[in-house]
């Protein structure tokens, strides 16, 4: 290794802000097949389905309507 290096011309990582955070979540087995026969069709992994669609729900700012019965 080097004893210096120049990071005169470094330039920040343009992918910064959309680092993800590894988590624990549990999610329902008929949820989880849900997204996986879509990402069969799709192409995409399931859990960048999953995802997609949550952060869809969160820039739409959808709220949960849930009425127990």
């Amino acid at each position: 290794m080097r004893e210096e290096y120049d990071f005169s011309k470094a330039r920040k990582n343009p992918y910064a802000k959309k680092l993800k955070q590894q988590i624990t979540i549990n999610i329902d087995t008929e949820v989880i097949d849900f997204f996986k026969q879509m990402s069969s069709t799709s192409g995409i992994p399931y859990q960048t389905l999953i995802n997609l669609y949550l952060s869809d729900c969160a820039n739409q700012n959808r709220k949960i309507n849930i009425s127990w019965t």
